[in-house]
């Protein structure tokens, strides 16, 4: 089995390395092939220079497009590479790298996908405030209600996809520009009847670098939520 291990990046230079050697110190100990690619969207910075340092496949946009457009490069170029397993972690060191065995186990056990979720039993949030945890809960009871997904986290950065979901799923087909694709994901998901687990996981708020989350990509995320629901309605996603 093959694990390749995506990391969404846009000016990121504070983070990146250390995210990326986390990860090579975690996956060198698996029993199988792996390896980090990471896709630049069009940073200003330097952090396709610090991601191929570290060691990482790096792929870079000419400009920024989003997080929406990232995501696709992201599988495309795992699937092109031979992943039979992908994890997606975000490039800012809020989540562990050392817990992706963690979501492996759970992959190797016949779920299609499995998201770090921090609103699940045993998981911890540390240094986030409560204004922060509050919009999050909102947001996650607004994208369950409206989209039907039995997943108590919609937003984790965190998730381990096998080969089978993400070909299944055609990212390629995906609309969501934005942050909103992480939902869109798991719709899809939800759709097509695949298994999706969550697993208690630690998050630290951010100690470097500026979050990309602001009020104008929240309302997105909202309207692509609502967009995605009513295109399901129509019969135009199935």
């Amino acid at each position: 089995m093959k694990i390749v291990v995506s990391i969404p990046a846009y000016n990121e230079e504070k983070t990146l390395a250390s995210v990326i050697k986390r990860i090579n110190a975690v996956t060198k100990k698996l029993k199988h092939k792996s390896e980090v690619i990471v896709v630049d969207d069009g940073s200003t910075d330097k952090t396709a220079e610090i991601a191929k340092k570290a060691g990482a496949v790096v792929y870079s946009h000419p400009r920024n497009y989003g997080l929406g457009e990232t995501f696709k490069t992201e599988i495309d170029k795992a699937l092109e590479r031979k992943a039979d397993v992908i994890v997606h972690i975000d490039a800012d060191g809020q989540y562990m790298p050392e817990e992706i065995p963690l979501l492996l186990e759970k992959i190797e056990k016949g779920a299609d996908i499995v998201l770090g979720s921090r609103r699940v039993k045993g998981s911890k949030e540390i240094g986030r405030g409560m204004i922060r945890r509050i919009i999050t809960l909102g947001a996650n009871l607004y994208i369950r209600l409206m989209l039907g997904i039995k997943v108590r986290d919609c937003n984790s950065g965190f998730r381990a996809f096998s080969r089978k979901a993400m070909e299944k799923i055609n990212p390629k087909t995906l609309e969501s520009k934005g942050p909103a694709i992480v939902q869109e994901v798991l719709f899809r998901a939800h759709l097509k009847g695949l298994k999706i687990k969550e697993i208690p996981i630690t998050f630290i708020n951010r100690k470097k670098g500026k979050s990309k989350l602001g009020i104008r990509q929240l309302a997105m995320g909202y309207w692509m939520v609502s967009r995605l629901k009513m295109l399901h309605l129509m019969g135009r996603l199935r």
